[in-house]
């Protein structure tokens, strides 16, 4: 007849228990942390319009001609260019 003592885990079960465990909650945490960030950033995004990736090229533009790289001529034909609702 055999005999059982304990649960038949030696002390290397136990550490790799508790490893797989904490490494276990550690990716629930993380995974989390991933999706409230992913929805706060797209619902940033929405609400910042184009000004997350720069000035737009009518703002260069009006940069250039304060500056006094162009002159009011090329400035006008390049606005107008730039107009919204042009066929490219």
């Amino acid at each position: 007849m055999m005999m059982w003592y304990g649960s038949g885990m030696s002390g290397w079960g136990y550490v790799l228990m508790t490893v797989g465990m904490v490494i276990f909650w550690a990716l629930v945490v993380a995974g989390i942390v991933a999706v409230v960030r992913y929805a706060g950033t797209s619902s940033r995004d929405t609400t910042a319009g184009s000004s997350h990736y720069g000035p737009t090229p009518q703002q260069i533009l009006a940069e250039r001609y304060a500056r006094g790289e162009i002159d009011e001529e090329e400035f006008d034909r390049r606005m107008k260019t730039l107009a919204p609702g042009r066929p490219r």
